[in-house]
């Protein structure tokens, strides 16, 4: 541990805590995605704006990093053919593909790991869904092969076979609201639930900062010469994961797939010394997971024959000082020795107050649930002040969580 590092294991998450009264849970989105409040912090002086004003309160030459995954239809209700109802909440692909995007085009057969609700009726046998793909009759049988602590390994079968995976979510899965909302979800979800750039499927949980922002706001970033890029970190389940641990050397964070091109890294190194604002947690969860692999690079650990990967205490163990642009290289190197142009890898990475943030400068995100990781990002981010972000918020009658206002965090 550097001495200028705090080790967050020790952190209780009781005290990143706040009193969130249910009425102020946004149950539904507004009518139109950028007229949500947002709350601009800025180097410790809030003010209150709209969203659609995002453009005008940005720093000068920022570059605004965006996560362009797409939640995929994931809770299956399935039947036995006694006709009780078992609900499969799938979370990720396990065979003949562990990467989400091949997992999406496999036909005919594939094994996931699934939550599943109403597992005790759930003896043996399969269990059946019919719907209609492609505008044909189909059908979906699954088979639990093991069940462990937490969720089942399930073997799904389908027909017609030529189906890819995700034309069967398309047909026979609904949108896996996040579990506060405590409702179904609607046509209306089918759309406000996605961001608009929202372009490669894998997540069961929307980047959510994302959704304020409407073709007209991208426009107006656009015509003001805001850079942008993207990076692809499929959202799981885990995003909910609550933190039962009395400190956070209990916990254990959920790990993720993401992706980036070569080409953002070129944009990354191209902005030094320019703000880097990251929308959402999840963008930013990666960008500074980029320089935890370019130390790796750099240190020559990454090799071909394994995904590349971040821990969840790696920042946190005697630290690096290599500077950022030489992490970003490196990694950039890395990937041209190995002729790649995508850089696949997965995350653990928990940023936690006392983690010092090597690539972003700010971040745009919604309002997060008390005792969260979440929380505990921004708490990260803006120090003690994250706690008069909230106050304020909850005092001037911001909507909270998935489908809640937004801020602008410039610490």
């Amino acid at each position: 541990m550097s001495a200028t590092t705090p080790d967050p294991r020790s952190i209780s998450i009781f005290d990143y805590t706040y009193t969130l009264p249910p009425e102020r849970i946004a149950p539904a989105p507004l009518p139109n995605r950028d007229q949500s409040k947002l709350l601009v912090y800025r180097v410790g002086h809030i003010t209150d704006q709209v969203f659609n004003h995002l453009p005008q309160e940005l720093p000068a030459n920022s570059l605004l990093v965006f996560n362009d995954t797409k939640v995929v239809q994931a809770r299956l209700f399935c039947h036995k053919p006694t006709g009780g109802q078992v609900e499969l909440f799938c979370l990720e692909p396990v065979a003949p593909h562990r990467a989400v995007e091949l997992a999406m085009q496999q036909t005919g057969e594939s094994v996931w790991k699934c939550l599943v609700g109403n597992g005790k009726r759930w003896k043996s046998g399969p269990v059946l869904l019919e719907f209609t793909a492609q505008g044909q009759p189909a059908t979906l049988t699954a088979e639990r092969l093991e069940a462990t602590d937490g969720y089942s390994l399930v073997n799904f079968h389908w027909q017609p076979a030529t189906l890819p995976f995700a034309e069967v979510l398309r047909g026979a899965g609904h949108l896996p609201l996040p579990p506060y909302l405590n409702r179904d979800d609607t046509e209306a979800d089918a759309v406000r639930y996605q961001t608009v750039y929202a372009a490669h499927e894998g997540a069961v949980a929307a980047p959510t900062a994302g959704l304020h922002f409407s073709d007209e706001v991208l426009t107006h970033l656009a015509e003001q010469g805001t850079t942008t890029a993207h990076v692809t970190l499929h959202v799981g389940a885990g995003t909910f994961q609550p933190v039962k641990a009395d400190r956070m050397a209990g916990h254990a964070m959920h790990g993720e797939p993401f992706v980036v091109e070569a080409q953002v890294l070129r944009q990354l190194l191209a902005h030094d010394q320019r703000p880097i604002i990251a929308v959402g947690t999840t963008s930013l969860r990666t960008l500074e997971s980029l320089y935890w692999l370019g130390v790796q690079a750099d240190a020559g650990l990454l090799t071909a024959d394994s995904l590349p990967h971040v821990g969840q205490w790696q920042p946190y163990e005697p630290g690096s000082t290599l500077p950022t642009g030489d992490a970003l290289y490196a990694l950039l190197t890395y990937l041209h020795e190995q002729q790649l142009e995508s850089l696949y890898a997965t995350t653990q990475l928990l940023i936690a107050p006392g983690y010092q943030f090597r690539v972003i400068q700010g971040l745009v995100t919604n309002f997060h649930q008390p005792e969260s990781t979440l929380l505990l990002l921004v708490a990260a981010l803006l120090g003690p002040d994250w706690r008069r972000v909230y106050d304020h918020a909850l005092a001037n009658n911001y909507r909270f969580l998935s489908y809640g206002d937004s801020s602008l965090l410039l610490p």
